[in-house]
C-alpha cells in the first residue's frame, strides 16, 4: 500500500533565491534593451499606462457599487482608445497631412527667422554680432530645414507607432484585469518583483512628466492666446508651438531647451520685445517646474538635473530618440532596484 505524499513544496533557499534575483535582473535587462534596439518601445509604453489606467478604475469601482472593477475596468481602457481611433481613422489622412503640413511650415519659418536675426534686431545691436554668427544661423537655419524635409515621410512612422502603443495598452489592462496565482518558484517571484518596480517607476518619473508637460503648455497657450494678443502680439503658428510644448515637455531638460528655443524664436519673427519676453516667461515657467517636481518626484527618486542629462545623452548616443524617451524611466527603475538590494 502506497502512502499518499503530504509535504509541502520546498521552499527556496537563500542560495536559490539569490540566484533567481540574478536570473530576473539579466532578463529585464536583455527584455529593456530589445525593446529599444527593435523600436518597441511605444508598446511597453501603452502596456504599463494600460496596466495603471485599469488598476485606477478597478480601485475607483471598489469604493462605488457600480463602478468598473476587475474585467469591467480592462474593457474600458481597452474600449475608450479604440473608438477615439475608429473615430480618428475616418479622416486620418487629412489629420496626418494636415498636422505634418503645419509642422513642416512651422520649421521652415523658423529657419527663414534664423537667417534673418541681423534684421530683426536693431541695427546698433547688429554692429556687435560677430561675422561667425552668421555661420551658425546657416548651419542652424539648413538643420531646421532638414527636419521640415524629413517630416514628410514621418506620418507612416507615427500610425505605426500609435498602433504599438494601442497593443501595448490592451496587454497592460489584461494584465491588470488577471488574477496572480500563488507560487513559491523563485524565479517567478523575483520576475514579479521587477516588474512591480517597474511599473513604480513608471508611475513615479513618466506621469509625473506628463503632468508637468500639461502644466507647460497650458502656461504656453495662456502666453500666446491671451498675454500677448492683449500687448497686441500675435504669434503665428500658435496651435503647433502649444502643441510642441506638450511633446517636449514629456522629455525632462532637453525637451524643454528644445520648445524654449523654438517659442523664443516664433516670438523673435514678431519683434526682439516679444522674443525677450517669450524668453523671460519660459524661465520663469521653468523655475515653478522645479519645484513641481521637486514636490512629486523628489521624494522618491532623488534624482539630480545632472543625473538625467548624463543618462539621456548616453541614451541617445547609443538609440537614438528612443533612447532619449526611456532614459528617464529606465534610470528611475535602476534607482528601484538599487534602493532594494540596498545599495544606495
Amino acid at each position: 500500500m502506497t502512502k499518499k505524499s503530504n509535504e509541502a513544496p520546498l521552499r527556496a533557499g537563500p542560495q536559490e533565491t539569490a540566484l533567481a534575483r540574478r536570473y530576473s535582473l539579466v532578463f529585464a535587462l536583455l527584455l529593456a534593451l530589445g525593446m529599444l534596439h527593435f523600436a518597441l518601445l511605444p508598446g511597453l509604453l501603452g502596456a504599463c499606462l494600460g496596466f495603471l489606467a485599469a488598476k485606477a478604475l478597478a480601485r475607483t469601482g471598489q469604493r462605488w457599487r457600480y463602478g468598473p472593477q476587475g474585467a469591467f475596468a480592462a474593457a474600458v481602457v481597452i474600449a475608450l482608445p479604440l473608438l477615439a481611433l475608429v473615430l480618428a481613422l475616418l479622416n486620418a489622412k487629412a489629420l496626418a497631412l494636415g498636422a505634418m503640413g503645419q509642422y513642416q511650415a512651422l520649421l521652415q519659418f523658423l529657419a527663414q527667422t534664423v537667417l534673418e536675426i541681423r534684421k530683426k534686431i536693431p541695427p546698433d545691436w547688429a554692429l556687435y554680432l560677430p561675422d561667425e554668427l552668421m555661420e551658425v544661423q546657416l548651419w542652424l537655419a539648413e538643420m531646421l530645414k532638414s527636419k521640415a524635409s524629413v517630416l514628410a515621410g514621418a506620418g507612416t512612422q507615427a500610425l505605426h507607432g500609435l498602433l504599438l502603443v494601442y497593443v501595448g495598452l490592451v496587454v497592460g489592462a489584461l494584465m491588470a484585469a488577471g488574477t496572480v496565482a500563488p507560487t513559491s518558484a523563485p524565479l517567478r517571484l523575483q520576475m514579479r518583483e521587477r516588474g512591480r518596480l517597474f511599473i513604480a517607476a513608471f508611475g513615479q518619473v513618466v506621469v509625473a512628466q506628463f503632468w508637468i508637460a500639461v502644466f507647460n503648455a497650458s502656461c504656453t497657450a495662456v502666453l500666446l492666446l491671451v498675454a500677448l494678443p492683449l500687448a497686441g502680439a500675435h504669434v503665428p503658428y500658435i496651435g503647433p508651438l502649444v502643441t510642441l510644448t506638450f511633446f517636449c515637455g514629456l522629455i525632462p531638460i532637453v525637451g524643454n531647451l528644445v520648445c524654449n528655443a523654438m517659442l523664443s524664436l516664433a516670438g523673435l519673427s514678431v519683434s526682439v520685445a516679444v522674443g525677450i519676453t517669450c524668453l523671460v516667461f519660459l524661465v520663469v515657467v521653468h523655475k515653478a517646474e522645479y519645484a513641481i517636481n521637486a514636490r512629486i518626484l523628489g521624494k522618491h527618486t532623488n534624482t539630480a538635473s545632472w543625473e538625467l542629462l548624463a543618462v539621456m545623452f548616453i541614451g541617445e548616443a547609443l538609440f537614438g530618440l528612443p533612447g532619449l524617451v526611456a532614459a528617464p524611466l529606465y534610470y528611475g527603475y535602476a534607482k528601484k532596484e538599487w534602493q532594494a538590494g540596498g545599495w544606495i
